[in-house]
């Protein structure tokens, strides 16, 4: 079985300047780190590995070429392969650009008989790529997935936690799921796996080389989702230094907690 897990590279901070012209993060010379959504997805690919036989698990990203770093990660944890998508054209992307991209990359690196994403991405919070993804490959999907019961050759059986209810289902293979934090509790990165895997290959997917090579389904041009406006949030944070005694000081909050009503006095 090949398991083909989705990973993204998000900003480590919330200090990122946004292009005025574009709508796009500025990425380069951000801190960034493994999306935490997806370190659920790469656990729920592991155990699957750990418990299926003959199982490869391959880790697949999209992102300029530092997102090296969380495929060498995915390899401290224990993926075999790691593949980057990466070109200047595929920059700017919305929701459906990326998915199509992804689609693209996995058409031309699988097939895949199981494919796992996080439920979501801190710097995007759309929840919509894994669907979008299922959709342009053709294969049905599972959102919101809590827990799986089974794993075979043919089939995986889920839970998915949905609006009002909890549903069990199963879905024939290949499939795509999403996975809710909580899934299972993601093992570190081990050190000796660094040292062996620090010579591994990881092959980097250029738009020339995906099964559809025109350029104005990627990047910007590719993008249905167009920024009216941007701008940065207002701050209005006011500091100040209060000294005295101890009883002083507990008076003087009190009161001006009671003068702002985060108090208030009873009777």
């Amino acid at each position: 079985m090949k398991i083909g897990v989705c990973l993204k590279q998000v900003p480590g901070t919330t200090k990122v300047e946004v292009d005025p012209q574009t709508g796009v993060l500025k990425r380069d010379g951000v801190d960034a780190k493994l999306n935490p959504f997806d370190l659920y997805a790469l656990e729920t690919a592991l155990r699957m590995k750990a418990t299926v036989p003959d199982t490869s698990v391959c880790a697949v990203t999209m992102g300029p070429p530092q997102s090296e770093e969380i495929i060498r990660e995915a390899y401290m944890t224990g993926a075999d392969d790691g593949v980057i998508l990466s070109d200047r054209r595929f920059a700017g992307s919305d929701v459906l650009a990326t998915s199509w991209t992804l689609s693209q990359g996995l058409t031309l690196v699988g097939p895949f008989d199981l494919i796992i994403c996080g439920k979501q991405t801190t710097d995007g919070d759309t929840a919509q790529v894994g669907a979008e993804l299922a959709e342009f490959l053709g294969i049905p999907h599972l959102c919101n997935v809590t827990a799986i019961e089974e794993l075979n050759e043919e089939f995986l059986t889920a839970v998915m936690d949905l609006p009002g209810h909890v549903q069990r289902v199963k879905v024939k293979l290949p499939c795509l799921i999403t996975v809710e934090k909580g899934i299972f509790e993601p093992r570190l990165p081990s050190f000796r796996r660094k040292l062996a895997t620090a010579d591994r290959p990881i092959r980097r997917i250029g738009l020339d080389e995906l099964p559809d090579r025109e350029a104005r389904h990627y990047g910007l041009d590719g993008s249905p989702t167009q920024v009216a406006r941007i701008f940065p949030p207002e701050s209005n944070q006011v500091r100040e230094t209060w000294t005295g005694s101890g009883r002083e000081l507990a008076d003087r909050a009190f009161a001006w907690l009671k003068e702002h009503k985060f108090l208030q006095q009873e009777g």
